[in-house]
């Protein structure tokens, strides 16, 4: 059965342009049109689509209005196929993804029909990809939910399935001792993930987190700041030589791929990419266990292919805390899969629930309600 796709779009020329490149796809069915998100919402139903292309300027509701709605009342695999997503946009990706856009597609800066057979190709190509994609209803967001407090120690119930977690004492810690590092690898619906966890930690959370994300070049900084702007803590890019501090959220850079040194300082590698990723998620969790080895927790995330598999199977080896999301509330159940197929995820949670579990493991060792 062929792929059923909705497009909305307000220009003739762009609709015209979409539909052709899709209709060329046999795997692709076009079932449905709209020049509006007002006039999509009503077609939905008639329509039923496995995936959603928007624009994002468009009369009467825009692409995120209609994102949130869309998201909120019958859900569904959402790519933003617009002008107004280029590397200099990242507050309009940044607030699209966290509406519960899947991913984003700009338009080439010359027009649809510029470089026509890249275009078409990467277009099918994501489509194919957000065909698989789970997704589920996302509530709308209230005004400042940055400033929603969050609990200094983690009062939830224990996680079903999971040994007890209320709250975990220095006893039980059988995996990490004193831990001084998290690492956390992403990739397709990661910035989403990570905004759910990032957000969640407190400004005296003890530990550095080290992320790794892959992300289209030219994005980083615009989620880097995007996270800023929503996390207690800071958020930078790390830097080759730094010394790592904790209290502080790090992005590995474009291009390369992020290790430690044995004296607590960021190192950059030229190396090749590991299955076609650099920065890896792999390559920064192997040298976080072997610098780190019992101290580490690695978190694995939403994502396509393998990359992290091993590298929290080394962690795991180590004696570190190895935590993947589950698949329920992943965008792509690829790496945690892979991961959990190793042997080497301790802990399977739900995105919801895995700063909880970060809170948790620090709290022997390391207070979080102490200034």
């Amino acid at each position: 059965m062929p792929i059923r796709v909705l497009l909305v779009e307000d220009s003739p020329v762009a609709l015209a342009i979409l539909k052709r490149i899709l209709d060329s796809a046999p795997e692709i069915e076009v079932v449905g049109t709209a020049r509006s998100g007002k006039e999509a919402l009503a077609i939905i139903p008639q329509t039923n689509p496995q995936v959603i292309c928007t624009d994002l300027y468009m009369p009467e509701m825009n692409g995120l209005e209609f994102t949130e709605e869309v998201m909120a009342t019958c859900p569904k695999p959402i790519l933003v196929v617009s002008a107004a997503v280029q590397e200099e946009d990242a507050n309009n990706v940044f607030r699209l993804l966290a509406a519960g856009a899947i991913d984003i597609f700009p338009k080439p800066r010359a027009g649809l029909s510029a470089n026509y057979e890249r275009t078409k190709q990467e277009l099918i190509s994501k489509i194919k990809i957000l065909a698989g994609v789970a997704v589920f209803t996302q509530h709308r967001r209230l005004p400042e939910t940055k400033n929603i407090p969050i609990p200094e120690k983690p009062v939830s119930p224990p996680l079903t399935g999971l040994k007890n977690l209320e709250p975990l004492k220095r006893s039980e810690l059988r995996s990490v001792v004193f831990p001084k590092i998290v690492v956390i690898g992403a990739s397709t619906g990661g910035p989403q993930a990570l905004h759910s966890i990032l957000a969640q930690l407190p400004e005296n959370f003890p530990l550095p987190v080290v992320c790794i994300q892959h992300i289209s070049e030219g994005f980083l900084q615009g989620l880097v700041d995007w996270l800023g702007a929503e996390c207690k803590l800071p958020v930078k890019i790390a830097l080759a030589g730094e010394l790592i501090h904790s209290k502080t959220i790090y992005f590995a850079p474009e291009r390369q791929h992020l290790e430690f040194s044995n004296h607590g300082y960021f190192i950059y590698s030229n190396a090749p990419p590991v299955g076609g990723h650099r920065p890896s998620v792999t390559i920064t969790l192997q040298s976080a266990a072997r610098c780190y080895g019992r101290s580490t927790v690695g978190v694995l995330l939403t994502g396509m292919g393998r990359d992290g598999a091993e590298g929290m199977l080394a962690i795991k080896k180590a004696g570190g805390a190895t935590i993947a999301q589950d698949e329920a509330s992943c965008v792509v159940f690829g790496m945690p899969k892979e991961a959990i197929a190793l042997g080497a995820a301790e802990y399977i949670l739900p995105v919801k629930d895995i700063a909880t579990m970060l809170l948790r493991l620090t709290a022997a060792s390391h207070p979080v309600n102490e200034a």
